[in-house]
């Protein structure tokens, strides 16, 4: 860093510098005055950071702040509370029941067997007197009585069939897509042996490169296959494999839809080639 209080080496190299030139005016002056005017800019700059940190706390210092004072404290104030007015409650008492009204009434008494009857029998009230009346124990003129009898009435009780069982339905269309496939009883890499050993290649070893046809026939529910077709480009190689496919042996173990066993179709590819 440069030193500009005293930097000697500076002024002797300027002076070297400038040697038989015009020092009155252009570089030479800047470079001479260089530490003058840095002395001073150095000055200015402190003295105004300086009075521009001192001028709040000059204000301050002339500025009464108001100190608020702490509130008296003289122990709990303690104020007389009116007691809420009481509530007297009305009771309400309950009115008595109203008297039943008064139902007629007749005599209706059986005689009392004797041998000597001293006092006459009362007569027995009739149909049409028991009728709008009650038996009570004396006679009494008042409001017929209220018929109260419920007749029984004898519990219905429903009988709901029961429900059968839903079974499944079963088509005789061959079905296309099946819970579990048709297969046969051997396996089918033994139905794929037992064609090849079946299958007469000889009309067509002189032929070269690769025959190919897709056999598609019916899995009966009993094993038994039906509906044997071909659809490959050789006609006398579909025929060959037809014939094959009716010559072997053996049962198939039909398809089957939610337990039940359904005809259905089956594709066996068949490919050779031929050298």
């Amino acid at each position: 860093m440069k030193n500009f209080l005293t930097d000697t080496r500076e002024i002797k190299f300027n002076e070297v510098v400038f040697a038989n030139r015009n020092k009155q005016y252009g570089a030479y002056v800047l470079r001479t005055e260089e530490s003058s005017t840095l002395k001073k800019a150095l000055i200015i700059g402190v003295a105004f950071f300086a009075a521009v940190s001192v001028i709040p706390l000059i204000a301050n210092s002339h500025t009464d702040i108001a100190v608020p004072e702490p509130a008296p404290t003289e122990g709990h104030i303690f104020r007389n509370i009116a007691d809420p007015p009481k509530i007297e409650r009305e009771i309400v008492k309950p009115s008595p029941p109203a008297p039943a009204p008064m139902e007629k009434t007749v005599v209706s008494t059986l005689p009392t067997p004797t041998k000597n009857l001293t006092k006459p029998e009362v007569p027995a009230p009739s149909k049409d007197e028991l009728k709008d009346a009650s038996i009570g124990t004396a006679n009494a003129d008042g409001a017929k009585p209220d018929d109260t009898y419920k007749p029984i009435e004898k519990p219905v009780t429903s009988v709901v069939p029961g429900k059968q069982a839903d079974m499944p339905k079963t088509s005789d269309e061959p079905a296309v897509i099946v819970d579990v496939q048709a297969n046969f009883s051997g396996g089918i890499e033994a139905f794929r042996n037992k064609v090849m050993q079946n299958f007469d290649t000889s009309d067509f070893e002189e032929n070269g490169g690769v025959i190919k046809t897709t056999v598609t026939f019916i899995v009966e529910k009993d094993g038994t296959i039906s509906g044997i077709k071909t659809n490959g480009a050789n006609a006398e190689f579909s025929l060959e494999a037809e014939r094959t496919i009716k010559a072997v042996k053996g049962k198939w173990i039909p398809a089957k839809i939610k337990g039940q066993p359904v005809r259905s179709y089956f594709k066996f590819p068949i490919s050779m080639r031929f050298e």
